[in-house]
């Protein structure tokens, strides 16, 4: 049975910094490409970054580049989301899902999901 568990969601002010982690268990963690998605609301869940499992390659949405970072620890089946120079309109539930493709930006390409964690950013 294949569980994420985000962790690491919370309030913060503008400017300010949080890191996000996912921990994977019940899947061959190396093999996936994992995502993080946001869920702001009254809006639609949209992609914020992945990590792709075949090089490490990165993609992110517009809104955050630059001011995020995916990485991933294979060996502790985890992926992390950091997050700097926070702004209020970052705030959402953020979801961390696994796909088996290579590249994947929505979110029917991903297979699992985690339940989220709140980020809340404060003006």
């Amino acid at each position: 049975q294949v569980q994420l568990v985000e962790s690491g969601g919370g309030l913060v002010q503008a400017g300010g910094s949080l890191r996000l982690s996912c921990a994977a268990s019940g899947l061959t963690f190396s093999s996936y490409t994992m995502g993080w998605f946001r869920q702001a609301p009254g809006k639609e869940r949209e992609f914020v970054a992945f990590i792709s499992w075949r090089d490490g390659s990165t993609h992110y949405v517009d809104s955050v580049k630059g001011r995020f970072t995916i990485s991933r620890e294979n060996a502790k089946k985890t992926v992390y989301l950091q997050m700097n120079s926070l702004k209020p309109e970052d705030t959402a539930e953020y979801y961390c899902a696994a796909t088996l493709g290579v590249v994947a930006t929505t979110r029917r390409q991903y297979e699992y999901w985690g339940q989220g964690t709140q980020v809340t950013v404060s003006s």
